[in-house]
């Protein structure tokens, strides 16, 4: 089965893309489903649709939007993560989470490559759904600048069991070998952080701020 997925490269075959793109449409429509379910009337959840949607496709956007290339691999882009963030912050934890990996399931889509099952998991669909925790801090003081935090770190956690397990053996030659044993670490850190600090300037500018308070209301009234 895995075998029809995927080609020998460790790319997707067509196959593999038609259930790649099947996973994604599933995973987004039950994250809408939840979505609704939060909601006092069944009305909203086609606003709840139209956000969630808008901020998917503005995070795979923002995703092509490369400030950094890091020297090491990876790259910083314009606050991708912070659309699928806003999701969590929005509807909650579960609604986040099946957007994430809906998000996730693009990424594979975008750049797919495959080493095994586990991997994939590790590297697009645990990582972005990840991002979903930010709405445990939905209702807390600063609750968007913590989900934010939170979710990053998050996100990195499972880049580095990837890595550890799958990429050791890809570590490039300009890494110092006096610290091979973190080299997943560092790895995803090293583009990971520089992003958050970015966005997090962003998040603290007070329009900025303000304008995302305003979105939030209007998405969740």
């Amino acid at each position: 089965m895995f075998e029809l997925l995927v080609n020998a490269e460790g790319g997707l075959t067509t196959a593999g893309y038609a259930v790649t793109i099947i996973a994604g449409i599933v995973f987004f429509l039950v994250a809408i489903y939840l979505a609704g379910k939060h909601s006092e009337k069944n009305k909203m959840s086609t606003k709840q649709l139209v956000f969630c949607a808008m901020a998917m496709a503005l995070a795979f956007i923002t995703s092509y939007i490369k400030l950094w290339e890091m020297p090491w691999g990876g790259s910083i882009t314009l606050c991708s993560m912070l659309f699928i963030v806003l999701v969590g912050n929005w509807y909650g934890v579960g609604t986040g989470i099946l957007v994430g990996l809906a998000y996730g399931v693009l990424q594979f889509i975008q750049e797919p490559y495959v080493l095994s099952f586990f991997q994939v998991c590790c590297d697009y669909i645990l990582a972005f759904a990840a991002l979903g925790v930010a709405g445990f801090f939905a209702k807390s003081k600063n609750g968007l600048l913590k989900g934010y935090i939170a979710a990053g770190l998050a996100r990195g956690v499972f880049h580095v069991i990837g890595g550890y397990l799958y990429w050791m053996d890809y570590m490039p030659d300009n890494f110092p070998q006096s610290l091979k044993s973190i080299y997943p670490i560092a790895y995803n850190y090293s583009y990971i952080l520089p992003e958050m600090i970015i966005t997090i300037v962003v998040i603290l500018i007070p329009a900025v701020a303000k304008g995302l308070n305003r979105v939030r209301q209007t998405a969740v009234e």
